[in-house]
């Protein structure tokens, strides 16, 4: 793809807008939308105009720029969130329906936990995850799941990119491995929220190594947290077949 006059190219430009885009950034402004993606306002002027035509962005009467509905449509024809979610699904409608709290379907991606798939529940505790949403792997019980069940080299390297904030928030990390992998699931109080605890079990591949993680989360007070990990431990195991006998793995 062509670069701009400043050398970068304008693939690089497009990523760098849709970036700007977060859980907590639904729209922006065109001039704020141009700061946060480094690109000068009159060429993002320009840029805005193609990816609205593309319904790539779109843009409001009161000129806010959203992300458009065709990236919706693309990122659901990918084929591996789409076979984990479809497998997954039933499993948390249990899950949601037996805990009473939300329920989500991670993964990890890019060094963070990215939230593909989230069912919610009226009255349940205080959950900040978002569909598409990311969240860091040493600050969530489905991120600690996750590592738990990475293949050596994977946990290697990410410790040495982030050594550092491990020590800092899981100074007994070794130790916290060991007991997420004996009993199957994480569970972690007041990470995100002091009044939550995250419960999480890994879906696993036919290796014994982590493909996705389910989790809810409970209030910080229950004494169900057992029972809820025995029951996502379940719930996983369950997508792990139904990923086995459709050919996913």
């Amino acid at each position: 793809m062509a670069n701009s006059p400043s050398g970068d190219s304008m693939l690089d430009r497009l990523v760098r807008i849709l970036d700007s885009f977060d859980a907590k950034n639904h729209s922006l402004s065109v001039r704020v939308l141009a700061r946060r993606a480094d690109i000068p306002l009159a060429s993002m002027y320009r840029l805005l105009d193609s990816l609205v035509e593309h319904d790539l962005l779109s843009r409001d009467d009161s000129g806010q720029v959203r992300l458009g509905l065709r990236l919706w449509e693309l990122a659901n024809r990918s084929a591996a969130t789409g076979d984990l979610r479809t497998a997954a699904l039933p499993f948390m409608e249990d899950i949601n329906q037996l805990l009473g709290q939300n329920t989500q379907l991670s993964v990890l991606h890019q060094d963070e936990v990215l939230i593909i798939e989230r069912l919610s529940r009226p009255g349940s505790v205080v959950n900040q995850a978002n569909v598409a949403g990311r969240m860091p792997v040493q600050r969530t019980s489905m991120g600690m799941a996750l590592l738990a069940f990475s293949r050596p080299e994977v946990i290697a390297d990410f410790l040495s990119r982030h050594q550092a904030v491990m020590t800092a928030t899981h100074p007994d990390f070794r130790a916290e491995m060991a007991e997420i992998r004996r009993t199957g699931y994480a569970s972690f109080d007041g990470f995100i929220d002091p009044e939550t605890t995250g419960v999480a079990a890994p879906i696993l591949d036919e290796a014994g190594y982590q493909l996705a993680v389910i989790s809810v989360v409970l209030p910080r007070e229950t004494r169900t947290v057992q029972s809820a990990g025995l029951a996502l431990r379940t719930a996983a195991r369950g997508i792990s077949r139904a990923l086995q006998m459709g050919g996913s793995l």
